[in-house]
């Protein structure tokens, strides 16, 4: 069991639900875009919000953001550590930083001595792509074992400094690397972990990646809060990381919607409905599923297991309830149909 960590209104570690988190791309500067996206983030299910301050117009525009939003703030801080100063001096709910980059020892204790006085929690992050020469050279490349020894020995640094307010992250794009770092982490250290692939892509390959390595490390037990990295709107990282969550019986609530693959039999437009299905679910707060099925040869039988469920056939749908058909309706009303049984679901 990890340590529990308070960021803002969110505690992490300790069993408590493992919480969701993304980042920005706009620039953290603009204050109205910043907070816009943060809030549409929210609404999609984030928890905790990154931004990248690399400027110091950057730190101070974070006072302005955090008054227009309700999750808490993290400041991603590379090398220069008066940048981590300021953005704790303007609200930041955390700091990311990798001491390794932040220079000598005097500058690490500048940023851990206001963290302290403020009780700002800092994530030490350490990335495959930044691991040091000497460790690089002691394990013959970037290993597992080099990524665990670069985070624990910048922990001991801040923890010598009399300050133990931490969460880790040990980030890889090698997933099975990424794996087997956390599962030597773990054995380790009792700080909360953030797990994420890192680099992991585009929303096709990103999600796979992400899915396979996180669901092996959550599988276990591991990881106190997550990331799904993709290269592409955030709010994907969001819906992916809900999924996946959900999928490993992480996370409950929300609409789940399965849906069988096209085949010859299908005499519907499959791939659209079912896009159309999930998009329309998103914001409907039951905790059941959803099967949408191409034909009505299969469709009430693989429907079964879902809660409630839609066959298409030619020109009309039937709407399938605990593998029964419940009734039957034009194909042009189907989407309209299944959106009115789940609105009404609980009467």
């Amino acid at each position: 069991m990890t340590k529990t960590v308070k960021i803002g209104n969110r505690i992490i570690g300790g069993g408590n639900p493992i919480l969701i988190q993304s980042m920005t791309n706009t620039k953290t500067e603009n204050v109205e875009a910043t907070a816009a996206q943060i809030n549409q983030l929210t609404a999609a299910g984030c928890d905790i919000i990154r931004c990248a301050v690399p400027t110091m117009d950057a730190a101070k525009a974070l006072k302005e953001i955090k008054k227009q939003v309700q999750i808490p703030v993290v400041a991603d801080i590379h090398f220069d550590y008066r940048l981590a100063i300021a953005a704790m001096e303007n609200g930041a709910d955390k700091i990311r930083i990798n001491p390794g980059n932040i220079g000598s020892a005097e500058r690490v204790k500048a940023v851990v001595d206001v963290a302290k006085e403020r009780n700002i929690p800092i994530r030490v992050g350490v990335n495959s792509g930044s691991l040091e020469k000497d460790l690089v050279e002691k394990y013959h490349g970037v290993t597992a074992e080099g990524l665990v020894e670069s985070a624990l020995d910048k922990v001991k640094l801040i923890e010598d400094m009399g300050y133990d307010n931490l969460v880790i992250s040990i980030k890889s794009s090698d997933v099975m690397m990424c794996v087997k770092a956390h599962e030597l982490i773990a054995s380790q250290t009792d700080h909360p972990l953030h797990v994420g692939i890192t680099e992991a892509g585009t929303i096709i390959s990103g999600n796979i990646k992400s899915a396979i390595g996180l669901g092996l490390i959550l599988h276990q037990g591991i990881g106190d809060t997550i990331r799904v990295s993709l290269t592409g709107d955030p709010s994907e990282e969001i819906k992916s990381a809900k999924l996946i969550l959900k999928t490993l019986g992480l996370r409950k609530g929300g609409v789940e919607v399965v849906s069988c693959p096209t085949c010859g039999r299908t005499q519907i437009n499959l791939i659209q409905l079912a896009n159309q299905v999930e998009n329309m679910v998103a914001d409907i707060p039951l905790d059941i599923k959803v099967a949408v099925m191409g034909c009505v040869v299969n469709g009430p039988g693989e429907a079964k297991e879902a809660d409630i469920g839609i066959a298409g056939g030619i020109g009309e749908g039937l709407i399938i309830k605990h593998g029964e058909v419940f009734k039957k309706v034009p194909e042009s009303e189907l989407l309209e149909a299944l959106r009115y049984e789940l609105l009404h679901w609980n009467e």
